[in-house]
């Protein structure tokens, strides 16, 4: 029994230490001396636990009270995408391109979902800076729960492009099984890499904010949302725009879900090695995005 009772008596002999010490630093008013909760911290099973708590109850909230509930939350990118329909067929039209209605709806819908995870995420730290303050838990949880919340929209509105491509005359294919969720992941992988960096950044320099809105903008328009890869008649320009990783996924959503006569990005580079390009700034993005939320997420409360 006391070779048991060794290993426990001294791990809390080192957390009353470690607890003495803390104290003694605050006394001095060396919080800085302190460190806070990681960006993770605790096992992955409770992290993702407390993920999903979290963006369920944030998609259970926004609703909250409607009379159209998720209804609003379909009208944005339809209202969106009736007007650029009108403009995209009527005048500056793309008869070359199979399924354009389905291919503007769809690029629409994606563009949201990372519009809506990362635009909400900036300010998750600082929104919720009494939680931040008061709990202990992993920081990181914020920005996450941001990011599984949009995704739910996202599926919803997914069904919604499936059926007008039915409509439109499309059929169902095998690359909607393996190659679609795929993409997915990566799309939601890429989101919540920039909604990482943007939270942490945001926290201690204020003008994240509206440079990540005129960053988004910009995106919107060099990202393959609104025009297709065909009607640019440049190839070295395809190329330049399909450096961007979210161009990439757009095109190769394009291509899984909509049509398999669609070009693929690796048709449109023309070179296997150049896809390494958005490749690379998309791993590179993920590490730093992590990087600087792990070295920030102790001293998030000070920062406050």
């Amino acid at each position: 029994m006391s070779s048991i009772a060794q290993p426990h008596s001294a791990r809390a002999e080192a957390a009353i230490a470690a607890a003495t010490e803390e104290a003694r630093l605050a006394a001095a008013g060396r919080t800085d001396a302190i460190s806070g909760p990681r960006a993770i911290g605790v096992p992955l099973k409770r992290f993702a636990a407390l993920v999903w708590t979290i963006a369920v109850s944030q998609f259970k909230l926004k609703f909250y009270g409607s009379a159209l509930g998720y209804l609003w939350q379909l009208m944005r990118p339809l209202l969106m995408f009736g007007v650029l329909y009108l403009f995209f067929t009527q005048i500056l039209r793309f008869p070359e391109v199979q399924y354009y209605p389905v291919v503007l709806l769809q690029g629409i819908v994606v563009f949201t979902f990372l519009s809506e995870a990362t635009v909400g995420s900036v300010g998750s730290l600082v929104e919720n800076e009494i939680l931040v303050r008061k709990i202990q838990f992993p920081r990181l949880a914020v920005p996450f729960a941001i990011v599984l919340a949009a995704l739910f929209n996202l599926l919803i509105n997914y069904v919604v492009v499936l059926v007008f491509l039915i409509i439109q005359g499309g059929s169902p294919m095998w690359s909607w099984l393996y190659e679609f969720p795929i993409l997915l992941v990566l799309l939601v992988i890429l989101a919540t890499a920039i909604s990482t960096l943007l939270s942490a950044l945001f926290v201690r320099y204020r003008d994240i904010r509206p440079i990540w809105e005129v960053l988004l903008q910009t995106i919107y328009f060099i990202s393959l949302v609104l025009i297709p890869v065909e009607a640019i008649t440049n190839t070295t320009l395809r190329k330049l725009l399909l450096i961007n990783p979210f161009a990439c996924l757009i095109e190769q959503l394009r291509h899984a879900v909509i049509s398999a006569s669609a070009p693929t990005v690796l048709e449109v580079f023309g070179n296997p090695w150049l896809l390494a390009l958005p490749v690379t700034i998309a791993v590179a993005l993920c590490v730093i995005a992590f990087i600087v939320f792990d070295r920030m997420a102790p001293k998030v409360a000070e920062e406050l």
